[in-house]
C-alpha cells in the first residue's frame, strides 16, 4: 500500500475525492482506541490480492488462540468497485473483504489484517475500516511503513520502537524474529497498541509474520492461482 502518488494512474476524479475525503473525516469520528472487552478464542487473518485493474480477491483465515489451529477459510473474488487513489486504497478493498468476512461461519473475536490500522495519514488504513464497518475489534500488521518516524528496534526477536507521527504514537514497530526485518504493528478499531502488539507477537510462531496474517498471504496466493 503506498500513499505517495502513482503517476501510471490518472488523477482521481475530484468529486469522488470530494465524497472519500468526507468519508474519511466522519469516520474518524468514530475510531475508538481501547484495551479490547473480550476473551481472545477465535483469531482472524486477512488479506487481498489484485488480479490486474479490475478483480480483487480477498481472504479469511480463522484460528483458535493461543493455539493457532486453522478452523475455517473462506475467500471471495470480485470487480473492484474504485480506482487507484493514493491515501484512500481502504475504499478500494474493504467491500471485498466484507464479502468475503459473510462466508465465516463462526466470528472472530478479533481480525487481524494485513495492513495498517491508524498508521495511517489520516487514521483510516484497512484495518480501521474493517472494525468501524463491522463494529469489531481490529488491529493490523504491515510489512512497510505508510508515515511516521521511527529508530530500528534491537535485532532480538520481541524488540519494539514506537512509530511516531506528528507527535502520536501510531504503531509499535516489531522484531518478530531475530535479525529479520520488523514488521509495524497498529490498533484499528475497539483495540488499543499495547494489546495489539502482545497478541502480534504471540501468534509470531516460526516466521516474520504472524500467523493469521501470514496464513491469509498464503492462501490468498493459492486462491488467486485457481481464480486465474
Amino acid at each position: 500500500m503506498s500513499y505517495f502518488r502513482r503517476f501510471d494512474y490518472p488523477a482521481p476524479d475530484p468529486a469522488t475525492l470530494a465524497r472519500l475525503t468526507e468519508e474519511q473525516r466522519r469516520m474518524q469520528e468514530r475510531i475508538v482506541i481501547q484495551k479490547p472487552d473480550f476473551d481472545l478464542k477465535l483469531i482472524a487473518g486477512c488479506d487481498s490480492s489484485f488480479i490486474g485493474e479490475d478483480t480483487i480477491l480477498s481472504v479469511f483465515i480463522l484460528l483458535t488462540y493461543p493455539e493457532l489451529e486453522v478452523v475455517e477459510k473462506v475467500w471471495h473474488h470480485g470487480p473492484v468497485e474504485l480506482p487507484y487513489i493514493p491515501g484512500f486504497l481502504a475504499f478500494r478493498e474493504a467491500p471485498n473483504l466484507l464479502k468475503a468476512y459473510e462466508k465465516l461461519e463462526q466470528k472472530p473475536d478479533l481480525i487481524m489484517v494485513d495492513g495498517h490500522g491508524i498508521s495511517h495519514p489520516r487514521r483510516l488504513g484497512i484495518a480501521t475500516h474493517l472494525g468501524l464497518h463491522l463494529n469489531k475489534p481490529t488491529m493490523g500488521v504491515a510489512k512497510k511503513v505508510l508515515v511516521g518516524k521511527y529508530k530500528e528496534p534491537a535485532a532480538t526477536k520481541g524488540s519494539i520502537s514506537p512509530l511516531v507521527y506528528k507527535d502520536e504514537i501510531i504503531a509499535n514497530v516489531l522484531r518478530t524474529k531475530d535479525n529479520i526485518k520488523p514488521v509495524f504493528v497498529s490498533p484499528g478499531h475497539l483495540m488499543d497498541l499495547e494489546s495489539a502488539t502482545s497478541i502480534a507477537l504471540a501468534c509470531a510462531t516460526k516466521y516474520k509474520l504472524p500467523e493469521p496474517t501470514r496464513l491469509a498471504d498464503h492462501y490468498a496466493a493459492v486462491f488467486k492461482s485457481e481464480v486465474k
